[in-house]
């Protein structure tokens, strides 16, 4: 283990970052009675303006300054209150406007019980850094009320010193939303989110929004893809957990302003942990993925979108990775082939973190594998939410080391920088 190359900052759970999130009431009525929402509605607009102003000044004394532009989210929600009733209500006054949208909205705590495996990929503004200096952006998975999971961000630099430093999170967070966000609340398919303009990345959260996302976006894999015709795009897959099932889906972005989440298709995205590479190979889309759950698979496809079950890549070997082995994150690419990291799962459910090579034109040959984990769970790294864990879901290299974030007990984020030779020299 490399554990003298872990970094001194982490970053752990966290009550007190709180987003206003959409408050949903049954519109339909049972039998002869209104439904709750409607119930609701006409119960707002039954007291007096006095009454009301009181009742809107009490929430805003509560909820202003937790919030950025609280009245602001207010009036947007009776917005959509008001399309789904069917009615016109645009004549009420601003104040009954308000403390509608306000029954209609929720706090929620995004990161309170969790913050763990993140991805990590070169920031879409690079300018004005020295030439040794990296701005990054971290996806986290951060798990909240009810164990939803939903994805974070961070911004921060990384020089080739080994530096590392963190933008500050903005005092407001705010929860990427789509147009028409009640209306897909009950279907499935391609959604687009929306970064608002005043947001920064470190502020962004992006939420479930799909029945079959409602208990989480799992996992996300980041990667920074590069088109045959060089053009550029930010693509991750992650898991989508409805409470029942999981599917593989995928995030599409080319500036973080506009983010297309689209489920996947074909046998291989019921599984869980694809991540794709970060260019075609051989005119191919190339995932690494595990169909059965335990064993590494190769996967082609010539439709992003598209994916059958693949060839078996790799078994476990080794007494660290012998209840199962999975990739963490999309392949890296080197002179020497494409740096895989993996997780293994050993005695007493313990994860750690290995690596193995690929052929840089046939990624079906290894080159290489490591014998023993590079990254294990070990004194502080032990205890948490889940014990004896850690994982990632990608990695970035950065001159001649390889910068590593990795989740620690499902609890936390701990940061390694391991030199990239002497990781080879492991294989």
């Amino acid at each position: 283990m490399l554990a003298e190359y872990t970094h001194r900052l982490r970053l752990a759970a966290d009550a007190s970052r709180v987003v206003v999130r959409p408050f949903h009431l049954a519109w339909q009525a049972n039998g002869s009675e209104p439904g709750r929402a409607q119930r609701l509605v006409k119960a707002v607009l039954s007291l007096d303006m006095e009454e009301t102003r009181r009742q809107l000044a009490l929430v805003m004394y509560d909820f202003e300054a937790r919030h950025w532009q609280t009245r602001r989210v207010f009036s947007t929600r009776f917005e959509q209150i008001a399309v789904q009733m069917g009615v016109d209500l645009r004549e009420l006054e601003d104040e009954r406007k308000q403390l509608i949208g306000a029954y209609f909205c929720h706090e929620y705590s995004y990161a309170a019980a969790a913050l763990m495996n993140p991805s990590v990929v070169p920031h879409p503004d690079q300018s004005g850094l020295s030439s040794n200096t990296l701005r990054i952006l971290l996806s986290l998975r951060a798990v909240g009320e009810g164990h939803i999971s939903s994805i974070a961000f961070r911004e921060g630099l990384i020089t080739g010193s080994r530096e590392l430093e963190l933008a500050p999170e903005p005092p407001f967070a705010t929860a990427a939303d789509a147009p028409d966000a009640d209306g897909i609340r009950d279907q499935d398919g391609p959604i687009t989110v929306e970064r608002h303009r005043d947001s920064t990345l470190s502020g962004m959260v992006i939420f479930p929004m799909t029945p079959a996302q409602r208990n989480g976006l799992e996992d996300l894999r980041l990667t920074h893809f590069v088109h045959d015709d060089g053009s550029t795009e930010y693509i991750g897959t992650y898991t989508a957990y409805s409470g029942r099932d999981i599917q593989s889906e995928l995030m599409r972005t080319r500036d973080f302003r506009s983010i297309d989440l689209i489920p996947m298709r074909g046998a291989a995205a019921r599984n869980k942990g694809m991540a794709l590479f970060p260019r075609k190979i051989d005119g191919r889309y190339m995932m690494i993925g595990r169909q059965d759950g335990q064993n590494l698979f190769l996967l082609r496809s010539d439709d992003i979108g598209h994916w059958e079950e693949g060839d078996l890549l790799l078994a476990p070997a080794f007494p660290w990775e012998f209840v199962q082995i999975g990739n963490c994150g999309a392949p890296i690419e080197l002179d020497e082939g494409w740096l895989l990291l993996t997780h293994g799962v050993g005695a007493m459910r313990k994860y750690s973190i290995g690596a193995i090579l690929l052929d840089r034109d046939d990624p079906s040959k290894v080159m290489g594998r490591t014998q023993h984990p590079i990254l294990a769970p070990m004194d502080e790294d032990r205890e948490g939410y889940v014990p004896n864990v850690v994982y990632t879901c990608g990695a970035l290299r950065h001159g001649e080391y390889l910068f590593l974030p990795y989740g620690v007990a499902d609890s936390s984020v701990a940061f390694a920088f391991l030199p990239i030779k002497e990781l080879l020299d492991k294989l």
